[in-house]
């Protein structure tokens, strides 16, 4: 393998997508994506037939370990997000981790890039919360020195879950749900800078740190949802709903879907009221941050991007 070659584990998703369209921008071709979601590996594949775009189950161990050999950088992206399967989120978010931290050991990869999460520092008690904490603590004791990245919750082209999935909905019902009043805090993070962000880790051979990219703009739920109607010009009629309601409506909803887009641990998730530290990311890595209502109407008006859905 080559030292100039960038693998993503996990880089079907949101920001594996948009990264790999900004690593080409910035004149990297050797890029490896190793991820087990065979449909957004398609979809990859085909905006991107120069790349090597891999299946690999990455909690075992196999075949794709050899991708790590002397290889530039790594940039840890896989994660079980959603789901209600305690053991999906054991074997996406950990195992997978010890399965990577080995590879890059034993390959002696120049660098690695850990894509923690905000929700470490949360109050939430779920099982992506849990694990994430868990899982950075597996970098951490690793003895490999690199940057941590803690985003919080992100949005851009792509975007299979949040406000993708949140537009997405809004353009097939009449009317749109919102638990409680709306007013919870939210410090959405642009995709694109975030994935500037690792860009600028990379070119700079960053070592060891720990940073919360927090979204520098603190907005309301409601407020998002309203941003996003506008965005894509739909018509959709927002109504407040009862929190224990809207509660109930999505625990009947993982009766009868097994992946739900949004679940109860979820919603518990967004009422905790939580609020991350900000800190000065622009200067710090030397990127712009795209004001909101920027990023909002770069992800919607895309002519290719951001007609590209991708599979839960």
């Amino acid at each position: 393998m080559s030292e100039q070659t960038i693998i993503l584990p996990g880089g079907a998703g949101l920001v594996g997508q948009n990264l790999v369209v900004r690593l080409k921008s910035h004149g990297y071709k050797q890029l490896v994506v190793l991820d087990k979601h065979r449909a957004n590996l398609e979809v990859l594949r085909r905006m991107h037939p120069d790349i090597v775009a891999e299946y690999a189950d990455l909690a075992e161990p196999g075949h794709w370990q050899r991708h790590f050999a002397h290889a530039r950088a790594v940039v840890m992206l896989q994660a079980q997000i959603g789901g209600t399967d305690y053991a999906e989120f054991e074997r996406n978010n950990l195992t997978s981790t010890r399965n990577i931290l080995h590879a890059i050991r034993d390959g002696q990869v120049a660098q690695l890039v850990h894509i923690s999460s905000s929700v470490v520092e949360s109050v939430a008690d779920d099982f992506y919360t849990n694990t994430k904490k868990l899982q950075e603590q597996l970098v951490r004791d690793s003895g490999i020195d690199c940057p941590v990245l803690r985003p919080t919750l992100m949005f851009g082209w792509f975007d299979r879950k949040h406000l993708g999935w949140l537009s997405r909905f809004m353009q097939k019902v009449p009317v749109f749900p919102v638990p409680g009043d709306g007013r919870y805090l939210r410090q959405p993070l642009y995709v694109g800078d975030f994935c500037n962000i690792i860009i600028s880790c990379i070119d700079s051979g960053k070592r060891g740190g720990v940073f919360n990219i927090s979204g520098h703009e603190k907005i309301d739920y409601i407020d998002i949802i309203r941003d996003i109607r506008r965005a894509i010009g739909a018509r959709t009629m927002i109504v407040k709903i009862p929190f224990g309601l809207f509660y109930f409506l999505l625990w009947l909803w993982s009766r009868f879907d097994r992946n739900p887009p949004f679940t109860t641990q979820q919603l518990k998730a967004l009422v905790a009221r939580d609020e991350f530290e900000v800190i000065d990311w622009p200067d710090i890595f030397g990127v712009r941050c795209t004001p909101f209502a920027a990023a909002i109407e770069e992800t919607f008006s895309h002519p290719v991007y951001s007609r590209v859905i991708l599979e839960f």
